[in-house]
């Protein structure tokens, strides 16, 4: 889609939007922070219109990485953080392979079995993922009641190995860090759905960030920037 039709009616060029979007979900920062920033170069952006890109294009920046992501292998690593929405605690469900590429999220309100389950199936529906043939998960007794029921149904087969090795989610944990650094800055998010879609445009510009682009390097931060600004359109 050309940028007149994905930017009509927007007061502001692609370029400027897709830079707010992109900033606000790689680095820590408020819209309070990137307003100040554009007006540092004679922008007269509200931080509000700015949290109306985010909310809008978050998902899609999301949505329109995935046919570009390499292959994970087949070993995961699953685990959940917290997140706060409206002054409580929401579960972020994440799951990365054994290399450090993320695999598949899911933001949950509870943290149950089924949810956990719910989760299971979301990531084995992720496009750029390896059928799983183990994963790791942590001592929460909801993933064993999850995995058996999806072995019932047969979506998961009896030879999968779920295991619950600590020193093994190190990696995931870590990659925790990545998400909780930019959460922090907002201090929590006013509803679920909005917390949803900044957590999509989060964890996108994380697998870019982690060079999980095919044909583009961890390193390559000019090469990200003409990806994105490739996917929606942008001229160059």
């Amino acid at each position: 889609m050309g940028q007149a039709g994905e930017f009509k009616w927007r007061h502001y060029e692609g370029e400027v939007i897709l830079l707010c979007v992109r900033w606000y979900t790689r680095y820590p920062l408020s819209y309070r922070n990137l307003e100040e920033m554009m007006q540092e170069r004679d922008l007269g952006v509200d931080h509000t219109t700015i949290y109306r890109w985010v909310q809008r294009y978050a998902p899609e920046l999301n949505k329109r990485i995935r046919p570009y992501l390499r292959k994970t292998n087949d070993s995961y690593r699953i685990d959940e953080t917290y997140v706060k929405v409206k002054g409580e605690w929401k579960y972020l469900y994440r799951a990365i392979d054994s290399s450090g590429d993320t695999i598949d999220f899911m933001l949950s309100h509870t943290r149950c079995a089924k949810a956990a389950k719910r989760f299971f199936k979301k990531t084995l529906k992720a496009p750029h993922a390896s059928f799983p043939r183990v994963a790791n998960v942590d001592k929460n007794a909801a993933y064993p009641l999850a995995v058996e029921e999806l072995k019932e149904e047969k979506i998961l087969p009896k030879t999968f190995n779920l295991r619950a090795v600590k020193y093994l989610n190190n990696k995931i944990e870590q990659d925790h860090r990545f998400i909780k650094r930019l959460v922090r800055p907002g201090l929590g998010f006013a509803s679920f759905n909005t917390a949803d879609n900044t957590l999509q445009g989060y964890e996108a510009m994380n697998m870019i960030r982690k060079g999980q682009i095919q044909g583009i390097g961890k390193n390559d931060i000019k090469g990200q920037v003409k990806f994105i600004e490739n996917l929606f359109g942008i001229a160059a």
